[in-house]
């Protein structure tokens, strides 16, 4: 069947062209208008979302898709441009499905996502909290230390596409022969990889698509996923970190912005008067280790045996002592801790999804001092948020972090107090 056989055409026909003003952007970077609709209520305005369309501007836009609530659609023309609207700078925005944001000022982009995390607070955890303004990276472009572009089964007849994702398509590749938000050494090793790659795609090398792997770990790009990688992060003056991982394994993509990001978790975890720290998703010991000098005692828990391996060889090549680290069973997550959680700080950055909730279950009986979220979803952030508040635990710090400027994404770090520990902030329902 064709798209317009099976297409929903309630409230607007297949393609059909409208004109909207532009109101917000929403958390997913997409710009967000009202048309009305007519009928019964003349106050009825209908949703609609468009990529890459920015508040205060007037557009023309084709819809593509309906929804319960809302419609979809695609920017056709800006009838009248934001002040805040810049040019891109990469030729292909608005076609590769990296970067949301490019065509907007960067102060704008920062502003922007401080109020988005403003508005899940109150929107999906009930809360009203002040967000202090979104501490910016140092350098808005180059700064993404690892991508991984891919390309799909060669098929023969043109050029084969090595990128990533066309905006709002699952499978067409977008060739992107070099991107500006990665740093010039993965740039310059993607060009010379996207060569040999084509060469051996002629060459009848590959049946399948692959996805490729560059990791700039000060300078040197690493392509293989099980090359030892090592990263250097300077907390302050004579406080320098030097972590090794793979080049696979998860580690904050943004070297630049990276030294201010841990100093902070670190400061605000020891800001509840805890004299321990647990570092409940450690990976190779980011948080564990920046934060070891003002606790007595640290443990890092990760269900990852390698992850741990990494972690307890960086607590020896920094000569941390009173750091220790334990590859913990999932359903017995905090076992075997020798402090008690009332004297007690825990670090959370858990993954995309948010905390499970035998995950979360084992963290409130442990009952730690306070908390410090670290989320690089603020939606899933929210929800877990309202687990928290039940518990007893209030905020008192909200502070994002650009880590991924020009797209939609950020991390946000929330800050909770068990209720009789806690001091200031806090939220009203």
């Amino acid at each position: 069947m064709s798209k317009r056989k099976t297409f929903n055409d309630k409230p607007f026909a297949y393609h059909q062209e409208i004109e909207l003003s532009i109101t917000t952007l929403t958390n997913l970077g997409l710009g967000l208008g009202r048309v009305a609709l007519g009928g019964a209520d003349p106050e009825a305005r209908w949703v609609v979302m468009v990529a890459f369309a920015l508040p205060g501007e007037r557009i023309r836009a084709r819809v593509y898709r309906n929804h319960g609530n809302y419609s979809e659609a695609d920017l056709v023309e800006v009838i009248s441009p934001s002040p805040h609207r810049i040019t891109p700078r990469c030729p292909l925005f608005g076609r590769c499905g990296g970067c949301q944001y490019q065509n907007l000022l960067y102060g704008e982009q920062l502003e922007w996502k401080r109020r988005q995390v403003a508005e899940l607070l109150q929107h999906m955890a009930g809360l009203t909290l002040e967000v202090s303004p979104v501490i910016g990276s140092p350098r808005p472009f180059g700064y993404r230390s690892k991508i991984t572009p891919h390309f799909n089964a060669p098929r023969g007849g043109g050029e084969l596409a090595i990128g990533f994702l066309r905006q709002g398509n699952r499978f067409e590749v977008v060739d992107v022969p070099r991107c500006e938000i990665a740093t010039e050494p993965i740039n310059a090793r993607l060009a010379e990889t996207r060569e040999e790659i084509r060469r051996r795609a002629a060459n009848g090398g590959f049946e399948r698509g692959a996805t490729l792997l560059f990791r700039d770990a000060g300078g040197t790009v690493s392509t293989r996923y099980e090359d030892r990688v090592t990263e250097e992060v300077a907390l302050g003056p004579g406080e320098t970190l030097r972590l090794g991982f793979l080049a696979r394994d998860f580690f904050q993509n943004n070297p630049f912005l990276l030294p201010a990001f841990a100093a902070y978790v670190r400061d605000q975890a020891r800001s509840g008067g805890a004299r321990f720290l647990v570092d409940a998703y450690c990976g190779s010991g980011l948080f564990a280790l920046a934060s070891a000098r003002v606790f007595e005692r640290v443990v890092g828990v990760e269900v990852s045996a390698s992850s741990v391996a990494f972690a307890r060889e960086n607590a020896s090549a920094n000569g941390i002592a009173n750091a220790s680290f334990q590859a913990g069973d999932a359903s017995a997550i905090f076992a075997g801790l020798e402090f008690p959680g009332d004297d007690t700080a825990v670090v959370i950055d858990p993954p995309r999804k948010g905390c499970d909730e035998a995950f979360l279950r084992q963290l409130l009986a442990f009952a730690p001092r306070s908390v410090v979220y670290v989320s690089c979803d603020p939606a899933t952030q929210m929800r877990d948020l309202r687990e928290f508040i039940a518990a007893g635990y209030a905020a008192t710090a909200v502070q994002p972090f650009d880590l991924f400027p020009q797209t939609r994404h950020l991390e946000c770090v929330i800050t909770l107090g068990r209720l009789g520990y806690c001091q200031g902030g806090g939220g009203s329902k």
